[in-house]
Parts: structure tokens; sequence; C-alpha cells
């Protein structure tokens, strides 16, 4: 028999916890995708004592203030020859950044071009230096970067470094006092281990910051999909290194990154009150006349919209003649996989460019499925031996979209990203071409149905996926 009063309680429990549940879901905004909402539900209803301590601790996937960022005037589109002007009214509803110039873009066809690119904008910076991303190793490049950091801010640059949470325990615990004393300013984006009454019950312990943003004096950026670790340029350890997509800029598109940066810098030391309402704080700058352009999409919690999950939906709508995606990761909704495989049946051609094995295996067992439906549909899937980081999307050669988000529902929605849109058609191209060498050097993968073991396998792998 159960004590006295113990139903009573899980009544109560479970009535006050499907309460926060509706009122955190609803006056928040916190749109779901459906099997999460039944999976946080389940729990609540069965389980309350636990449920609604891991809700109240991974709960939120939106900030109650990111919906009052200010739309993006219209009249600063560009013409359509500079810019599909869908694309730009797309972003201008979604509060983005609008479309700005940039000079001297590098795409770095190697981890080699990489590293010299970054340690050139490092020891360029005279004012400041902004750096944030995942991950930062434990290894020799990390050591090289900090000395690197250190050695600005000993010549009198502010140097700000901001690492995910994380990304420190996954990349390996560093000890930051060497760099601090020096003068850099080091600051963790939503430590887990934090005290429980700092973060837990503010909901936000599941959030990361997985973007990859280093900029020098507001007007150099270094950009894309690479961790700062030795894997992701020549190697670690006697590993190989993985391929891996990242570029440099110069001008107004640097600055619209610092002002980013800005923003995660400050809710990463007062979330309370750090608001940046970017559209507000930073006069963007107006596109200018000449060429190049592009235009940062930055999407996460502090945002209403997903969107670059919307952005990539729109896309597969509007392409006439191909897609090329580039991912280590293939594990779309079923929004996004619906409008891939459709655009693939009106004859557009669907290349996707995977590794042949990830880092994470789970990913691996949960792409299959999506796999298959994919190539039903007329899309040809190719497997890179390396292990591949990089992260690109080319539509129609009219827009490339380059940076740091991954092809999975973490990415897509609740990570803090950032990618890129270009709009210039040779930098499409060199972007374009760099993704081509790699498909070519795959091999052409050729799904087979599987066993019904391992049908549920997918499945299981696919549903817990999304929740993590």
């Amino acid at each position: 028999m159960l004590p006295d009063g113990a139903i009573p309680l899980h009544g109560l429990l479970t009535t006050l916890g499907l309460l926060v549940y509706v009122i955190g879901s609803h006056a928040l905004g916190q749109r779901r995708h459906p099997s999460a909402a039944i999976a946080w539900v389940m729990a609540i209803l069965l389980l309350p004592e636990l449920g609604v301590p891991l809700y109240l601790m991974f709960g939120t996937r939106k900030l109650p203030k990111a919906g009052r960022r200010a739309a993006t005037p219209l009249q600063k589109l560009l013409p359509d020859e500079l810019a599909p002007v869908s694309m730009q009214r797309l972003g201008a509803a979604m509060a983005m950044p609008p479309v700005c110039a940039y000079q001297a873009l590098a795409v770095h066809q190697d981890g080699r071009q990489a590293r010299e690119a970054l340690f050139r904008l490092v020891e360029s910076a005279r004012e400041r230096l902004d750096v944030c991303t995942f991950i930062l190793g434990r290894d020799a490049f990390g050591d090289a970067l900090l000395d690197a950091l250190a050695a600005r801010a000993r010549q009198g640059v502010q140097v700000r470094l901001l690492v995910d949470g994380v990304g420190t325990l996954m990349g390996g615990r560093r000890d930051f006092s060497g760099v601090r004393q020096a003068g850099v300013q080091v600051t963790h984006f939503v430590p887990p281990l934090r005290s429980p009454l700092q973060w837990p019950l503010r909901g936000r312990t599941n959030l990361r910051n997985h973007r990859k943003i280093v900029v020098a004096d507001a007007s150099q950026l270094w950009s894309g999909g690479r961790n700062l670790a030795g894997e992701y340029f020549e190697g670690s350890d006697g590993g190989n290194a993985w391929l891996d997509l990242s570029f440099d800029a110069q001008g107004a598109l640097a600055s619209q990154a610092a002002a980013i940066f800005d923003a995660d810098w400050n809710f990463a030391r007062r979330p309370d009150r750090a608001w940046v309402d970017l559209g507000a704080r930073h006069a963007w700058p107006a596109p200018g006349s000449g060429r190049p352009v592009a235009q940062l999409l930055p999407s996460g919690p502090d945002y209403a919209d997903d969107t670059v999950h919307t952005a990539l939906l729109t896309a597969c709508y509007q392409a006439r003649q191909r897609i090329l995606i580039v991912t280590p990761y293939l594990v779309p909704d079923e929004n996004l996989l619906s409008a891939l495989a459709l655009a693939a049946r009106r004859g557009v051609q669907v290349d996707f460019v995977v590794p042949e094995r990830s880092n994470h295996r789970l990913a691996d067992i949960a792409r299959q499925r999506p796999m298959r439906d994919l190539a039903r549909a007329g899309a040809r899937l190719w497997l890179a031996a390396p292990m591949m980081h990089a992260k690109a999307v080319i539509v129609d050669e009219r827009m490339a979209l380059v940076g740091s988000v991954n092809l999975d529902g973490r990415s897509l929605f609740l990570n803090y990203e950032l990618m890129c849109v270009f709009y210039d058609q040779a930098d499409i191209a060199r972007f374009a071409h760099w993704c081509e060498s790699v498909r070519q050097a795959a091999r052409l993968h050729q799904p087979h149905e599987p066993s019904l073991l391992r049908f549920v396998g997918e499945g299981l792998v696919l549903w817990l996926a999304f929740q993590l």
C-alpha cells in the first residue's frame, strides 16, 4: 500500500508540473516539435518528481525577450540582381542584420590556410579582439592560440574569449589563470557545473553557443565551422586533420559579427540584464553600391524565429536547378526533410556530402532513415572518407550559406548558431568549388532497406536524439 497522502501529493505535483509546462510553453513562446512536447508531458505525468526539475533545467528553447527585436527596415533591400529579394524580405521579417558589403574574402582551402589566416587576424588587432568558440582544444593548437591572445592583451588590446560551457568539458578543461593575468577576459557560456542557484531554475542549462566568431577591431572577421582545436586544422596528437570550411573577410560584415559577439558576451555574463537589441543598439552599416554583398544569419534562443531553419525551407522551395549540401550530421526534422525531398522530386539536383563515419555514432545511426527517404526521392548521397566537419549549403549558385549549423535538431532549434549568406556569384562559385571537390572525392552511397530490429533501433535513436 502507498503511504497516506502519497497519491494526493503525486497528483498535486503532476498538476503543478503541467501548469508550469503549459505556462512556460505558451506564455514564453516555446514552440516545440510534437515528439518533444509529448516526451515532456509524459515525463511530468508519470514521474513529476523528476520530470518537473528536468523541465525547469532544460525546458527553455527560446528566451522570453526573443520576440522583442524590431524588424529590419525594408527600404534597405538591394536589387534582385545583387541578392534574392525574397530572402532579404524573409531576413528583414525575422529581424536579421541587413545585407551589407564586404571585401577581401578568403575561402580557406585547408587547415593550414585557416590556421595562418586566424593567427594573422589575431596579430593584426590593435584595439579590440573578440573570440567565440564552442570548443577550445587542450592541445598544442589551443596553447598556441592562448599564447597569441595573451600577447595581444599585453600590448594593450582588449581581448575577450567566450567558450561554451559544455564545449569546455568536451575540449578538455583548461586553466585560464595565465591568460587572465595577461589581461585576457575569459567567460564561459552557460557552464553546466555552475551553482544550481544560478542556472537550472532558469531553464537554460540545455542552451549551447555553437557560433565560431573571431573579430579584430570590428573590421576583420574569421568564421565558419571550425572549432579552435588541432583536429579542425592540421591534426592533433598524431591524428589526421578533419575536413572543415572557414573563411575570413573585411568590412561591414565584421562589424555586424562584432555586435553579435557583444550580445552573446553580455548574456553569458549577466543573463537577466544583458539583453542586447542588435537593431536598436547598433546602427547597421547601410549596404553600399559596391559588390560583393552578404548577410549574417544568426539563430538560436535569442531570436523568436528559427531563422536558419526557415531560410533553408525557403531555399528548398525556391530552388530551380541544384542544392548542394555539405554537413557532418544529417538528421533534419520532418519539415526540412519533406522540403528537400520535394525539391528532388520536382527535378532539382539535390546532393548531400556527409562523412562515411562521423565522430558521433548515434548521429550516424539516426541519419540512415532520412538518407533512405532522400534517396527514394531522387537525391544523391555521397560519403567522404575522412571525418568532415564543414557546413555549407549552395542553392542554384545564387546563394551560399556557410557557417556553424549542422542539419540536426540541436543546431536548428536549440543552439546559438551563425551562418553567413553570400550573394556574390564569384564568391558563391568559390564555395561551390570547395564543396564540389569534396563531393568528387567521396563515394556514392546506395541505401539498403534495414532489418526490422535495425529499423526500430533507428526510430528510437531518432526520438531520443531530438530530445538531446
